[in-house]
């Protein structure tokens, strides 16, 4: 049976989840939550029951579960209040802004024995489940140190009053947007970090904010990640694992809404680099499948609940240290 779901939240990314949720055997869209004005002809034009509040979709009966679209600090209350209505939840990334929201978070859910999603697509992408398992099985040897960007131009048309800049939405700038995806990967490469040291200043655009974010996260094992974030320049999308027997790369061929699918390189020690081309896949859809099959019985989730806790510990470090200037301590 497939799983009932209300999307909260009807702007761009909301926009783009609920037809392509429809498309879903596993998923149905019963109902849409947003109180803008402009919801009302969306929510028409798709022939669905509007609610201008989430309490309201929460008190529907035929809602199971929650996709939330909503701006990054508005997550953890409706995670926890979408949990105590007993309803499963799949929230955009980051999950949270502090771990001690994210704690919340996933007590909430646990309590009231509802699974608990998030929006880390790339984790979905089908060479980067290749990459993960030549990793984790070994093939490559030990991982030592992970270089990964994910930069883009798609900002420098937004609203300079759009919530997706603002110092309370985005406190690194591009980190909220791109960087905390390969913060995800590297966590689920290295598990949960040490240090963090980020620099994110505004040298190429208008938003000021920031536009251009690097960081050096130190894991406990003391491997690195090199993460890139930028926001002012056309887009690249690579993510590499360095390991003392080989390495493989992942590189996007285009931007993931215009998708040309990516070029996947291993180097074994000894031998010669091999490349492999994957097609465009629907990673997103991927990801909210997955969530409804762990909602209604089936396989479970299969981004570990410690890893989201890792992620949003290391995220709120890299906020730390992008305002201080200084090496910050992870929390765990």
């Amino acid at each position: 049976m497939p799983l009932n779901i209300a999307v909260i939240g009807l702007g761009w990314w909301g926009r783009i989840v609920v037809p392509l949720a429809r498309t879903s055997s596993r998923l149905r869209v019963v109902r849409v939550a947003d109180p803008a004005p402009a919801a009302a002809e969306f929510a028409q034009s798709q022939n669905l029951p509007l609610s201008t509040n989430l309490d309201d979709a929460l008190r529907d009966p035929n809602v199971q579960g929650v996709v939330l679209c909503t701006p990054h600090t508005q997550h953890t209350d409706q995670i926890v209040r979408a949990a105590n209505a007993k309803k499963h939840v799949f929230c955009e990334k980051p999950l949270a802004m502090s771990r001690a929201d994210v704690l919340k978070s996933v007590g909430a859910c646990n309590a009231n024995g509802v699974k608990l999603a998030v929006g880390h697509e790339k984790r979905f992408e089908p060479p980067i489940q290749e990459a993960m398992r030549l990793v984790k099985s070994g093939e490559l040897g030990t991982p030592l140190q992970i270089e990964a960007n994910f930069v883009q131009d798609k900002f420098l048309s937004l609203a300079a009053d759009n919530w997706r800049l603002s110092a309370k939405e985005a406190p690194a700038g591009p980190m909220t947007a791109t960087g905390i995806h390969l913060l995800d990967l590297s966590v689920g490469v290295f598990g949960a970090a040490d240090r963090v040291f980020a620099n994110v200043r505004q040298l190429g655009s208008q938003l000021v904010n920031g536009d251009t974010l690097g960081i050096l996260v130190n894991f406990r094992s003391g491997a690195n990640a090199l993460l890139s974030a930028i926001l002012a320049t056309p887009f690249d999308g690579r993510f590499a694992v360095y390991c003392n027997k080989g390495w493989v790369e992942v590189r996007d061929k285009a931007h993931p809404e215009s998708p040309k699918g990516w070029t996947l390189t291993v180097h074994r020690q000894g031998g010669e680099k091999g490349t492999r081309d994957f097609p465009p896949a629907k990673a997103v859809l991927a990801n909210l499948e997955a969530f409804a099959d762990a909602a209604t019985g089936g396989a479970p989730y299969p981004v570990p609940q410690e890893q989201m806790i890792a992620n949003v510990s290391a995220l709120e470090a890299i906020f730390k240290s992008a305002q201080s200037g200084r090496v910050e301590p992870v929390e765990n």
